[in-house]
């Protein structure tokens, strides 16, 4: 039986870390989606006073299914709030649709890595699309020539798409959540103490995009000793 010693090595602690970071997000997000917020304020109503105060009154707010499906969709300028966020006065909901606020108004202010994670999803999907393809093939056809094994190559630079497509998201997401806790400070939607658990909230998702590029980056580095050795 073949045992792939490099997919422990490498992608297995990045895969577990990654499955902490969700169940982590997810009990943290249970946790304070209870705290309720001692003025009452929805996370819609939340979003819209910090839309209007950046000026950003053309952006509209809907509610959408399903939990923690929150986003923001810069093609129709509409941030949607799932209906846990929508009408919930929590500091876990307040936190989140804030944080999809914070992405409106990157897209607004020209904020560079933004600019850059958009510029990049079509070749990033293309370069999903080809990665593994272009891999195998690699692999079958260069076994009767050197120059077809480059296909393999060709096929990681693919994949490399997706890790630079995480690294650009991660200043996007923590961007987004600074200024989200600023903003709930500076229009004083929630007290001192209240901002505790929406800090919590929002650094837990954090973890799941940092738990997201170690995955990409071990993947990344698997496939590549992996390639090297088969070449050798």
């Amino acid at each position: 039986m073949f045992f792939d010693w490099t997919y422990v090595v490498y992608v297995l602690p990045a895969v577990i870390f990654a499955m902490w970071a969700s169940a982590h997000v997810n009990s943290t997000y249970n946790k304070y989606k209870n705290q309720l917020s001692a003025r009452g304020i929805t996370g819609a109503q939340a979003a819209r006073m910090v839309l209007d105060a950046n000026g950003l009154y053309h952006v509209r707010i809907e509610q959408v299914a399903g939990e923690l499906s929150d986003h923001f969709d810069p093609r129709t300028n509409v941030v949607r709030l799932s209906q846990g966020v929508y009408d919930n006065t929590s500091t876990a909901a307040i936190g989140i649709a804030c944080h999809e606020v914070g992405h409106a108004i990157q897209h607004a202010t020209g904020y560079v890595p933004v600019k850059i994670r958009t510029a990049i999803v079509p070749i990033t999907n293309l370069g999903s699309k080809l990665s593994m393809p272009l891999i195998l093939i690699g692999l079958v056809l260069g076994a009767f020539s050197e120059w077809m094994f480059m296909l393999v190559y060709a096929g990681i630079a693919c994949f490399a798409l997706s890790t630079v497509f995480q690294l650009v998201t991660l200043p996007t997401e923590f961007n987004a959540s600074r200024r989200a806790m600023d903003s709930i400070q500076t229009y004083n939607i929630l007290s001192d103490d209240e901002l505790r658990g929406t800090r919590k909230v929002l650094t837990a998702a954090a973890m799941t995009y940092v738990a997201a590029l170690a995955v990409s980056i071990m993947q990344l580095l698997r496939l590549l000793l992996l390639a090297g050795r088969r070449r050798r």
